[in-house]
């Protein structure tokens, strides 16, 4: 299944006793349905605030319906903010999370003398103005396979910090910044902890070629503060084309 969500409601992706997360709902929705318990695996798990765009996530049951079914009956146990986008039937070996090639992520920024209001929760913002040329020299640092641990979060449970970033774009729309991510995996508040650096950069609080020296500690408390979790979309994983999954799905176009 691909799903969509706003994420500030909730806290998080992963399952919690408080059964406030996308998964908790996305879970019960599908036992309703389904008429008995169903148990997910993702993608990739995102923080409280963060937004998916594309989740992906399998399950195995032997209930059988129709794959329209599965998407409409499942969003009508679904709050406003969490709906069902596909459903696939995959092959056995398929796997959400270990299937994956690569995994997207965007930051939408808004840069604006005032605060956003009927965006507010969608998007990050800065009051100073950015310089796209700097953030994006300082990003390019980061191209290639790395040791990632100055933007590792202590609570991070990766195996391993090093992970290819294949793709970190800076692009602009209007007041609107978009930061395009795609790496083999990202560590936990990774593509935040690097935002908090690319704002520095963009603000001329630091010079680009920072980027690189904070890279090259390998400890966090080389880089700038973890930045707000607002702008941050998971746009999905990435598979083999072979399965023919779906990669996109329809957004306003501010979004990504």
């Amino acid at each position: 299944m691909g799903v969509s969500y706003v994420g500030h409601a909730y806290h998080g992706w992963q399952s919690q006793p408080s059964g406030r997360t996308v998964q908790d709902h996305l879970e019960r929705a599908l036992a309703q349905f389904a008429a008995q318990p169903i148990h997910t695996l993702c993608a990739g798990r995102t923080d409280t605030g963060v937004h998916g765009l594309n989740q992906v996530v399998h399950f195995d049951t032997p209930v059988q319906r129709e794959l329209f079914s599965w998407v409409r009956g499942t969003n009508r146990y679904l709050p406003p903010d969490i709906a069902v986008q596909w459903c696939r039937e995959v092959p056995r070996r398929f796997h959400a999370r270990n299937s994956a090639r690569a995994r997207r992520y965007a930051y939408v920024l808004l840069e604006s003398p005032v605060r956003p209001a009927l965006e507010a929760g969608r998007c990050g913002w800065v009051f100073r103005p950015l310089d796209g040329s700097a953030m994006q020299a300082a990003a390019d640092r980061l191209i290639g396979e790395h040791d990632f641990s100055s933007f590792r979060s202590a609570e991070c449970q990766a195996l391993s910090p090093i992970k290819q970033m294949r793709r970190l774009e800076v692009s602009r729309r209007g007041a609107y910044w978009r930061f395009d991510f795609e790496a083999s995996a990202f560590l936990h508040h990774m593509v935040r902890n690097i935002m908090g650096c690319l704002v520095a950069v963009g603000t001329g609080a630091r010079a680009p070629h920072w980027m690189g020296d904070v890279l090259a500690a390998r400890s966090r408390d080389a880089a700038a503060p973890t930045f707000m979790p607002d702008g941050l979309y998971f746009l999905g994983p990435v598979y083999d084309a072979e399965l023919d999954l779906p990669t996109h799905v329809p957004t306003h176009d501010w979004l990504p």
